[in-house]
């Protein structure tokens, strides 16, 4: 593990090892919150901790460079915890156990959490340099964003002083992000009644696992299976074609992650037992065919499971399936402006039926206001029909492109004298902080790149090391060209 502290620019990596070793999963950031604000005091530098756990460090320019416009690198601090089903971690307590695989650096069935730890690694780096050329820095590490982006939500007005925000939590090398999606969580429930498990039938623990998963922002677009929505097609089908009734289910972990497993437990006729265990072999070659390019390892499994005690009212129980089978999730729009770009999406993301409680999870991004509204009221009328409490919370803004920004100017020359070449330009189709930051600071002239990682929100997030050579060799050489105030 500790090799990757040698890999170059060592500055970066070492700091990124160091963040592999604090557990840091979305709303329990309190160790590397208190990590953070050490490094900085330690270096001697201005540090500050706000009401919600934000972390800002401030370095002065270096000299000659005073009358240079202040640059914000912004990272944030926590990640998603995801792990396989058979890998043994507590994300509250266990280090992430990263290693170098060829040319990537990847973690041991967990996510490595460099979605954004190699963004606040990097701005670390530029702390504590003692040998760069830039002006006025500070550093923003904000906490929350993967659950609820409530740092920069809590996140003061005239806090900080800099003029261009630069947001290192983009996944693709020679990219520069402009705009992103804004987006609204949709959360349904609804309590239900039980019933006695009527005699005569058989009870089956019912699976779908083997999914990869993955960013429901980055990922909507490539094709990849829905747990949620997989099981429930076939629970769906059951129940044209048995007499199937619901224990309980639930699949899903995170609102912005596409869910990877799902389970339940169900009950079928004795009569109609191992017609049923045929079926879900049937089905298991049907979803597996169609998704043969992206879910090679998907797996639909019954096994026999002693008898629960009770079952969820049939009626009820008929009414939940049919409204996730229905519930939309995936692309909903695709962008007319930026092709190529997903414009709309919503992702299903966490479903439950457990001790008498209902509950579904949604996420809807859009690039558009009101697509973004629209597609958040389908879904809430889906679920009014079965008569569940729907609300909607957790609004973010979205970020629109600003194609005269100074900084872009700038960052596009310095790329091509680098590199001799014409970084893409791009908007991206996940939540970006810039969006509430910049409704908090409107003056700043904003813009987001970074190293490439693929799969991030999922156990194959690994992030390309010679990627991470040229992000920082950038950060340096842009900053020696940052616009005169």
């Amino acid at each position: 593990m500790s090799e990757i502290a040698n890999l170059n620019p060592k500055q970066v990596w070492k700091n990124f090892y160091l963040l592999t070793q604090i557990p840091r999963p979305s709303k329990k950031e309190g160790k590397i919150i208190e990590f953070m604000k050490k490094f900085g005091e330690d270096l001697g530098l201005e540090t500050i901790v706000d009401k919600v756990g934000n972390v800002i460090i401030r370095k002065p320019a270096t000299k000659g460079m005073e009358n240079r416009m202040g640059i914000i690198f912004q990272g944030h601090l926590d990640m998603v915890p995801q792990k396989n089903s058979d890998t043994a971690h507590d994300f509250e307590k266990d280090p992430i156990e990263a290693y170098i695989d060829g040319d990537w650096v990847t973690a041991k069935g967990t996510t490595l959490g460099a979605d954004n730890g190699m963004g606040c690694a990097a701005a670390m780096a530029v702390l504590e340099a003692k040998d760069l050329v830039h002006g006025p820095i500070e550093a923003l590490f904000t906490i929350d964003e993967e659950t609820g982006m409530t740092g920069a939500n809590a996140l003061q007005p005239n806090v900080l002083k800099g003029d261009i925000l630069m947001n290192l939590d983009s996944e693709d090398e020679g990219e520069l992000y402009v705009g992103c999606a804004g987006g609204v969580d949709v959360n349904v429930y609804m309590k239900y009644d039980y019933v006695d498990s009527p005699s005569g039938y058989e009870a089956f623990n019912l699976s779908l696992t083997g999914l990869k998963g993955g960013h429901s922002g980055m990922d909507i677009n490539i094709g990849r299976a829905n747990s949620n929505k997989i099981l429930f097609r076939f629970l769906n089908h059951c129940i044209y074609h048995f007499d199937l009734k619901l224990a309980e289910c639930q699949g899903g972990s995170l609102r912005n992650a596409i869910p990877r497993e799902t389970f339940a437990t169900v009950l079928v006729k004795n009569s109609e037992a191992r017609k049923f265990e045929e079926e879900v072999k049937i089905f298991d070659k049907i979803f597996c065919s169609e998704f043969s390019d992206t879910e090679p390892d998907m797996k639909l499994q019954a096994v026999k499971t002693n008898m629960p005690a009770k079952i969820i009212t049939p009626d009820t129980a008929i009414k939940m399936i049919k409204a996730v089978f229905v519930c939309p999730h995936g692309v909903e729009r695709m962008s007319v402006a930026m092709p190529g770009l997903v414009e709309t999406s919503n992702n299903l993301a966490i479903v439950k039926c457990v001790n008498g409680e209902f509950t579904v999870n949604c996420l809807v991004r859009s690039s558009v206001d009101s697509a973004k509204a629209g597609t958040m009221y389908k879904i809430g009328t889906v679920f009014d029909l079965i008569n569940a409490e729907v609300s909607f919370d957790g609004a973010y803004p979205g970020w629109k492109p600003n194609m005269n920004s100074p900084i872009l100017k700038t960052m596009l020359k310095t790329y091509e004298g680098l590199y001799g070449k014409v970084p893409e330009i791009k908007a991206i189709h996940a939540g970006l902080e810039c969006g509430i930051l910049g409704s908090v600071y409107p003056n700043w002239d904003m813009i987001s790149f970074g190293p490439t990682i693929r799969y991030p929100h999922s156990p194959d997030e690994k992030v390309n090391i010679a990627s991470v050579q040229k992000f920082w060799d950038y950060i340096i050489e842009t900053m020696k060209n940052v616009p005169i105030k």
